[in-house]
């Protein structure tokens, strides 16, 4: 009798396990049905400037971080994957994964676990990393403060310094707008366990997005000492971050409207 309660038991679990797994599917293509709609009709993205990613060998892409929820990550990857027909791989925040749907697409997509190399055996291997230098910093500024770049982390050029790889440098326009930040809900976030609660719209109003890709920074001859290469990188991080920053000031500035 144990026995035969016990394969009940077991194929209950497998039916539970295939009805989750099937469900996560489900859930995964929705969110990717729905971020076409978004990119295409609601958002009408423009993306320009994407021939100045190599179209093989390693690259690493470097974009503004902004929005109160995150969506730009989505919305680059998928456009520059879409059109380029290569992966991009993208370290994200151990947040990202703990949310059902969210954290299973976005590794689908390329996200991975969030670690001090930064992607560099995807580098050396001849492939494309993205990355957001911001961080949760760039998300969390307030709309006041919309488009002023908050300092670059410099562990992404030091990544591409050891990898020999060129930086790219992205600009993402109309994120700000489709979920602007106006305050905080402390409560909210120690509820969530959350690095900060936005206050901000429930849907995303319906900014015009433009992603723009500007010319390559080669990297330098790799130097041998650590210390040599730590100036390499820094000097590194700061022209990506100016080029950054330069290609968001001249792009806002090709919208008749933030909106319809």
């Amino acid at each position: 009798m144990s026995e035969s309660v016990t394969d009940v038991m077991e194929a209950g679990a497998a039916e539970f396990r295939y009805a989750k797994e099937r469900l996560g599917e489900a859930g995964e293509s929705a969110w990717d049905r729905l971020l076409d709609w978004l990119m295409e009709d609601y958002f009408r993205l423009e993306v320009t400037g994407w021939e100045n990613i190599p179209e093989e060998g390693p690259a690493m892409i470097v974009a503004n971080h902004s929005g109160a929820w995150g969506l730009d990550a989505f919305v680059l990857v998928k456009s520059l994957t879409r059109i380029l027909n290569r992966p991009l791989n993208v370290p994200a925040a151990s947040l990202t994964f703990r949310f059902p749907v969210i954290g299973s697409y976005a590794r689908k997509m390329g996200a991975f676990p969030l670690d001090p190399t930064l992607g560099l055996e995807h580098l050396k291997a001849g492939e494309l990393v993205g990355v957001f230098p911001e961080g949760i910093s760039g998300l969390e500024k307030p709309f006041r403060s919309r488009y002023r770049l908050r300092p670059f982390s410099p562990g992404f050029a030091a990544t591409a310094v050891q990898a020999g790889a060129p930086v790219v440098p992205v600009s993402v326009i109309g994120a700000e707008e489709a979920y602007p930040k106006f305050g905080d809900v402390p409560a909210l976030a120690r509820l969530f366990d959350l690095p900060y609660f936005p206050l901000t719209t429930l849907l995303p109003l319906p900014a015009k997005w433009l992603i723009t890709v500007g010319e390559p920074i080669p990297a330098p001859p790799r130097p041998e000492s650590y210390s040599v290469r730590k100036v390499a990188a820094r000097r590194m991080c700061d022209q990506a971050q100016e080029a950054v920053q330069s290609l968001v000031d001249r792009e806002r500035g090709r919208r008749e409207t933030p909106f319809w």
